[in-house]
């Protein structure tokens, strides 16, 4: 029988002799995990049997790469993927690792079966506790806070993260809610901002995180940014900066001037409405461009004019901003794609 697919997406793969990333596109079906050079290529350029294998996450091999997990298969050269944020990371990890439990029980891949079949214990579940700390209604606060002549923006203290968790009995005292936070930041949930908190993190201690006032962290997927001693064009590009993070993901764009196709990391930011697009392959925290969305016209498109078939088809789109800049995007699932237009219409009309 054929194997059956479970996941497929762009992420980051870590060359096996340069010390380089590349973007990859990776499927993973209910045997093992294959990548190609393109979502069209027919064949692989590699495949990872997962029976016997290990999963890492997250991999902390390669400093500033928060979002990277590793999988190392039974007596083989072991394989780091880097997801374009948090949420992404956690959906492939949890469906690797389901893989690799119904591989080794020789069951059919299901995600009901799975939970039975690992039988989790009743301990913390930390995707689930990050989930409702970042509720508007009841989770952490995020404020704006003054340190060494800078501001930092959509952000909290270590103390507030330590009463939160008391708060909302997630844990019994503060040692307790200290063990949670910690583990919260080494599972990439909560970044350090400042030096004091930076310098803990990349400590060889326990204590990564500190219960202290001028310690300051901030949500993986949230809008944070810095401000401190800056010219008026550093000020004006951080009001681009400002909106809380929408959507983010990869995408297939073309280019402006050469017309051809690269896969580019995007981030959907609300009031003000901007798309940022990154080479994912980079650390660089400056995007690549911007894309303003206020009064943006966003359409499903069947083709591009000036595109091959052979170079894209299927799940198209177009943005057309205000002053009448054309951008052309492929998703990679027409659901994907529906996902995109809605939340960028959304973001057109009531960010500014």
């Amino acid at each position: 029988m054929e194997p059956k697919q479970i996941r497929a997406g762009y992420l980051v793969k870590k060359r096996s002799l340069l010390n380089s990333w590349k973007v990859v596109w990776v499927v993973l079906s209910d045997d093992g995990v294959e990548f190609y050079a393109k979502m069209t290529d027919s064949t692989p350029k590699g495949m990872i049997p997962l029976k016997g294998a290990t999963l890492t996450s997250p991999c902390q091999d390669f400093g500033r790469k928060m979002l990277v997990f590793k999988v190392a298969p039974k007596g083989h050269q072991a394989h780091f993927f880097q997801a374009s944020h948090l949420e992404e990371r956690e959906l492939w990890t949890k469906d690797i690792k389901r893989t690799m439990a119904c591989l080794e029980r020789g069951m059919k891949f299901t995600r009901k079966s799975t939970r039975r079949s690992i039988r989790l214990p009743e301990t913390v579940n930390l995707s689930e506790m990050y989930n409702a700390m970042r509720n508007k209604d009841s989770g952490l606060e995020e404020m704006t806070l003054e340190q060494d002549k800078s501001t930092f923006n959509h952000c909290f203290t270590g103390c507030m993260v330590i009463d939160w968790l008391v708060s909302a009995e997630r844990a019994r005292n503060r040692q307790e809610a200290l063990m949670l936070a910690i583990g919260l930041l080494n599972e990439g949930f909560l970044q350090p901002a400042g030096e004091l908190s930076k310098t803990a993190a990349e400590s060889k201690t326990e204590s990564t995180l500190l219960d202290q006032p001028d310690a300051i962290y901030y949500f993986a997927d949230s809008g944070f940014y810095s401000e401190g001693n800056s010219s008026d064009d550093e000020v004006l590009l951080n009001e681009e900066f400002r909106g809380v993070i929408v959507k983010q993901g990869c995408l297939l764009k073309q280019g402006h001037r050469r017309k051809n196709w690269k896969v580019r990391k995007f981030t959907l930011r609300d009031d003000p409405a901007y798309l940022h697009y990154y080479d994912p392959t980079k650390d660089a925290e400056e995007p690549l461009g911007s894309v303003h969305l206020r009064g943006s016209v966003v359409t499903a498109l069947e083709y591009v004019p000036d595109a091959k078939k052979s170079e894209v088809e299927g799940n198209l789109f177009e943005i057309i901003t205000s002053n009448e800049v054309h951008y052309f995007l492929q998703a990679t699932t027409e659901n994907e794609r529906k996902e995109w237009i809605q939340a960028i219409q959304v973001v057109s009309k009531t960010g500014k």
